[in-house]
């Protein structure tokens, strides 16, 4: 269940490439082994109205992170409001981070991906052919595994394509936006001056407008709470879990002479590794940073999928692994619903998280947790909604919703 790791007496992962003297110095950098630098941006950073990025709820979204029992927090989230300065438009997102700097890889990403998304979105909303087609640009940026990935991508999806309706241009804008603003994330945490990637990094999932656009790398999710035609809650998973276990990711790996293995004490988690060098034994398959296996393999190029939404959507979940390492698709689900009030959903999942791990894997160390919960829906003064009932009922905690009836509902932008 852990992310890395190395074969010989889980030592501790190798260190970039650098002489012993520049190490000591890259200790000394800010942020390397002093949060004053991460904590003044955050700083600024929460000052942005509709910008959440600690525990808490707002009208509709709840959010909540407890740190596990593996040293410090690595998970991130965030939930933006009036993302990109439209009012009909929230952008979430959660962050897993690991390696030894996982937790500031998480962060940087959690602060950086969103303004480089939003940025990148509206130059291409005002480009004439930015919604038509991946640009040239685009592929120019991408490694020469990424690229050729992407192609057989595209290939394999025309079939699929001209089977449904065509997708509207918000969704090809979008795609190339997460695109470009993860592709460019990536360059900046292989350049960035005081946070050693070489051996750590960070998942990432997105969404946007009255449809779903996500973008997701590595093994974080994001599940659909939603009714079925006899109005029961149904969950429905948005997102593949980017792990080498599956075969068209292996193949891209061991194509580029990464190998992928599992321990003989763990036969059920398949891992990353060098191609001579037992380590560092990642346990996904695309991710942020992680630049010892980029030449091998590992990708930072997101999946992206567009789902229409409709009246019968309810709730998103994202959350990281150690929500989906213990709990089904259909369990968090029914835990978010049976919530009291909506700003309580995401604290009550991870607490049931918690306690399953103690029962499932007494002596196994509690992974982080986070989680974000977006609703859907316009009333935000409701409680969650019980399995048994269409409509959720009011409660003491009711709040006014200072929308006009007439209003669209907010609609998300979700990034794992």
């Amino acid at each position: 269940m852990g992310s890395c790791l190395s074969v010989d007496g889980r030592s501790p992962l190798p260190s970039s490439p650098t002489t012993p003297g520049k190490r000591k110095n890259l200790r000394k950098r800010p942020g390397m082994r002093n949060s004053s630098f991460d904590s003044r941006r955050e700083e600024q950073l929460h000052r942005i109205p509709g910008r959440m990025f600690i525990s808490g709820a707002s009208d509709v979204a709840s959010l909540f992170t407890q740190q596990g029992k593996k040293g410090v927090n690595q998970d991130a989230m965030i939930v933006w409001e009036n993302f990109g300065s439209r009012t009909d438009t929230v952008f979430c997102g959660v962050f897993d981070g690991h390696g030894p700097y996982g937790h500031m890889v998480a962060r940087r990403v959690r602060d950086s991906l969103p303004l480089k998304l939003s940025a990148h979105w509206e130059v291409n909303i005002r480009s004439e052919d930015g919604s038509r087609e991946i640009s040239s640009s685009v592929m120019g940026s991408m490694s020469s595994e990424e690229t050729s990935y992407m192609y057989t991508e595209e290939k394999s999806r025309i079939s699929v394509d001209l089977e449904e309706k065509k997708h509207p241009e918000i969704f090809l804008t979008l795609k190339e936006s997460f695109l470009k603003a993860f592709k460019v994330m990536d360059k900046e945490l292989r350049l960035h001056p005081n946070i050693d990637c070489f051996c750590s990094g960070t998942t990432a999932v997105t969404l946007v407008k009255q449809d779903l656009v996500i973008g997701n790398v590595g093994d974080s999710r994001a599940v659909l709470g939603t009714r079925d035609q006899d109005n029961s809650l149904i969950a429905i998973q948005l997102t593949v879990d980017l792990k080498p276990n599956l075969p068209r990711e292996a193949e891209r790996i061991q194509q580029c002479k990464g190998r992928v293995f599992a321990l003989q004490d763990e036969p059920e988690v398949v891992r990353v590794w060098l191609p001579n060098n037992d380590s560092p034994g990642l346990a996904m398959a695309r991710a942020f940073g992680d630049f010892c296996l980029k030449d091998f393999g590992l990708i930072s190029l997101p999946e992206i999928s567009y789902r229409r939404l409709t009246e019968k959507d309810e709730f998103i979940v994202l959350a990281t692994d150690g929500v989906w390492d213990v709990l089904s698709n259909k369990e968090v689900v029914d835990i978010v619903a049976s919530a009291p009030v909506r700003s309580s959903a995401a604290r009550a999942l991870v607490e049931s998280a918690v306690r399953t791990w103690r029962f499932k894997y007494p002596n196994s160390k509690i992974d982080d947790c986070a989680v974000v919960c977006l609703f859907l829906n316009n009333d935000s003064s409701s409680s969650c909604i019980s399995n048994s009932k269409p409509k959720g009922q009011p409660t003491s905690l009711d709040r006014s919703d200072n929308r006009s009836e007439n209003q669209e509902p907010l609609i998300p932008i979700l990034l794992d």
